[in-house]
This record gives structure tokens, C-alpha cells and sequence, in this order.
């Protein structure tokens, strides 16, 4: 597995491989690895003959107040997570590499952006789509993975890739849990032992909601209520409880197949996101 710092090393490693007519496949991270990124990995690999694998805590997607300087971080864990999986290269550089000190070009999305953790965090998704265009810039990639955990992002991204004609195919890929049911999250390792066990009403009310789904209930109004329900007074405070269409990520009235149910939470001091796509 190569390491690489810089961007023109990317670009260069890409080109070698696109020259010797191999596909590229990357996989965005902020690092501190878990299975669920492990998983894009995997799939990454299916979908072309090399990945490469970023691991960058991005800090034009955090708030003045967000979590930035705490963000669990561990390069040496995860290079060699991504030297067992066989990665090709890992791409790790520094804030000063991927933006100059002048910089004032930011990518902007004026829809898909402002609901849902856009209307609490509104400046994140411009810091992602920035970096995510700029990743893809670099690793001249042909495929990019992304996981649906992060519902909202990935509708946001690929809005990016249709809108600015970015030639990149995105794929989504299935949301991993703890055998518990949690959510697998970077952020997780904030929880305590309590709060952990509290966070848990999040996927426990989206299965329950999911599983009325499953019996006949097509109100979206009904499963927003049954996921709030479910969740109570567990979570310290519930940012938004919603049902929405994947693609526009407007509220829905009625559920149909592929309606994204999503849910973001605090416990402690802990935001988290959960979400289910309404599949059979």
C-alpha cells in the first residue's frame, strides 16, 4: 500500500494506473476506521481495479463550536486496517496541503443542503462537497463510494457530480451496524456507557416504523410520530425526525419503497444520525 501526501502524487499515481488502463475507485474518510467504512472498501474493490482511500478530518465541514480539535484520530489504526484490506494507496494530507491560505472558492448547494443537519450545521455541507470535488480532482477517480448513513450526504453529492457534470459514479453503500443495533460511527467512541444504551431508542424506533411499514402503514406522518416515540425523552435533545424523498430529501406524505426515514439525536454531548431506507 502506497502513502500519499500530497495532491500532484495522487494525481500522478492515478494517471499511471489509468494509462496502464486500470480503473480507480475512492473511498473518502476522516479516518478513525471502523467496519462500516471497512465495508466501502470492499466494495470499492468491486467496482474497479485500484482504491485508494483518503483519510483527511476535513475542517471546513466543522462549526466554530463542533467538534474539530477532538475528532478521534489514529493513522497509525488505520493505515493498517487499510494495508489488511489491500488497499492500493492511502491518501493522507494536511489541511495546508488541500487548501492554500488564500483560498475563497467553496462549492455551495442551495436545496438539498439546507434541510435536515444542513438547518443545524450550515455550513457542512459546502465544506463537504469543496473536499469531496477536490478529492476527486486529485485521485481522478472513476468511481467514488459512499455510505448511506449518511443519507443526506450522499443526496448532496450526487446533486454535485449531476449538476457540475462531475465525471465520477457514485455508489451507495449499505448502512453497517453494532450487533446491537447502533449505528457504526466515529462518534460513537464519545458515548458513554450510559448514553450508548440510551442511543440505541434510534434504531429501535426507525425498526419499529419500518416494521409498520412492513404491515400496511403508509403515512409518513405515523412513522415520524412512531420513531419520536420511540426515541421519548432517551436523547437529550431530537434535532429532526423525518420522512423524505431520497432524491429531493422533501417531506413525503405517504410511504412508498426507497422513502428515507432519518433521525439526528443527542445524547450527552454526542450528536448522532440514523436513518432506514424503506425497503422489503
Amino acid at each position: 500500500m502506497k502513502t500519499v501526501r500530497t495532491k500532484k502524487s495522487l494525481s500522478r499515481l492515478s494517471r499511471s494506473w489509468h494509462e496502464a488502463g486500470q480503473s480507480v475507485a475512492l473511498v473518502p474518510t476522516m479516518g478513525y476506521l471502523h467496519e462500516g467504512h471497512l465495508s466501502l472498501v470492499r466494495l470499492a474493490r468491486k467496482k474497479a481495479d485500484r482504491v485508494v482511500v483518503s483519510v483527511f478530518v476535513n475542517p471546513t465541514q466543522f462549526g466554530p463550536n463542533e467538534d474539530f480539535a477532538k475528532y478521534p484520530r489514529d493513522e497509525k489504526r488505520d493505515f493498517a486496517l487499510l494495508a489488511a484490506e489491500g488497499v492500493d494507496a492511502v491518501f493522507a494530507p494536511t489541511p495546508q496541503e488541500m487548501y492554500g491560505a488564500d483560498a475563497t472558492v467553496r462549492v455551495v448547494e442551495s436545496s438539498l443542503s439546507k434541510t435536515m443537519c444542513g438547518a443545524f450545521r450550515p455550513i457542512h455541507f459546502s465544506g463537504v462537497m469543496t473536499v469531496v470535488l477536490k478529492l476527486f480532482n486529485a485521485s481522478r477517480c472513476d468511481v467514488a463510494v459512499f455510505g448511506e448513513k449518511d443519507a443526506q450526504q450522499l443526496s448532496v453529492i450526487r446533486r454535485m457530480v449531476r449538476d457540475l457534470d462531475v465525471p465520477v459514479k457514485i455508489v451507495g453503500a449499505p448502512l453497517v451496524r453494532e450487533a446491537d443495533g447502533l449505528a457504526r460511527s466515529s462518534r460513537n467512541v464519545y458515548l458513554s456507557e450510559g448514553e450508548r444504551a440510551r442511543a440505541l431508542s434510534l434504531s429501535a424506533g426507525l425498526d419499529k416504523a419500518r416494521e409498520d411499514w412492513l404491515r400496511g402503514n403508509e403515512s409518513a406522518a405515523r412513522a415520524v410520530a412512531t420513531v419520536r416515540k420511540a426515541i421519548g425523552k432517551k436523547a437529550d435533545k431530537i434535532d429532526y425526525v423525518v420522512a423524505v424523498d431520497p432524491d429531493t430529501l422533501e417531506p413525503v406524505a405517504k410511504l412508498e419503497r426507497g422513502t428515507l426515514v432519518a433521525v439526528a439525536a443527542w445524547f450527552g454531548s454526542t450528536r448522532l444520525i440514523d436513518n432506514h431506507f424503506l425497503r422489503r
